[in-house]
């Protein structure tokens, strides 16, 4: 049975995201839960582990919500570079022991535990594959999982540049790719979004004010 380490990138700068109040769309409540939450409580739902959450940017209140007892903190000082930097400091902080990683964006609180495990059950279905990627409607998605044989390669992606690029350069028969039952492309970018992920999961609007 393959160990496979779920890595949580949450160190980003939410650039495009300006709550009132809030220091990190991470941080913006979906449901009276923190969006990087839900992707946490996923990842520790799954049998991935250990649970490794990359901080940044805002780190405190990113912290702050966090079970920090049940996952491991990553601190990426060099968040600014790009979403590249903090993946490095994810695969450092996972155990050698781990044959690999399955790599989660903070601002998707659409992934469910069973996808992560599906991921697990195709890579240790199909061991020579370097990579399992989840596709809908004819498009790859995240999370996805990196065996520990791309691990050094993906620590010399750039800016930017994470592991749908780093997937893009493999050939075809060494990404395995799985069908995906939901949605694996939606994140939280903008306000608007968090207002879509309200009305999907069925959330009352604050008519407080």
């Amino acid at each position: 049975m393959a160990r496979i380490a779920a890595i949580v990138l949450a160190a980003g700068r939410s650039s495009r995201f300006h709550a009132a109040g809030e220091a990190t769309k991470l941080a913006a409540k979906l449901e009276g839960r923190p969006i990087v939450r839900w992707v946490v409580d996923a990842a520790l739902a799954s049998r991935a582990r250990p649970v490794v959450v990359v901080v940044g940017h805002a780190r405190g209140a990113v912290e702050a919500v966090l079970e920090s007892s049940l996952v491991t903190i990553a601190v990426n000082p060099d968040f600014e570079a790009g979403i590249a930097s903090s993946l490095k400091v994810g695969l450092a902080a996972t155990p050698p022991d781990c044959d690999g990683a399955v790599v989660l964006l903070g601002d998707m609180p659409d992934v469910a535990p069973r996808l992560i495990d599906d991921l697990v059950a195709a890579f240790e279905a199909r061991p020579t594959a370097q990579a399992v990627a989840p596709i809908r409607d004819g498009r790859r998605g995240n999370p996805v999982l990196l065996a520990r044989t791309l691990f050094e390669e993906a620590t010399r992606l750039v800016g930017d540049e994470g592991a749908r690029r780093l997937l893009l350069a493999l050939g075809p028969d060494a990404v395995t790719e799985l069908a995906a039952a939901s949605d694996v492309s939606f994140d939280v970018d903008t306000p608007d979004d968090l207002a879509v992920a309200r009305r999907t999961k069925g959330e009352q609007p604050d008519r407080s004010g």
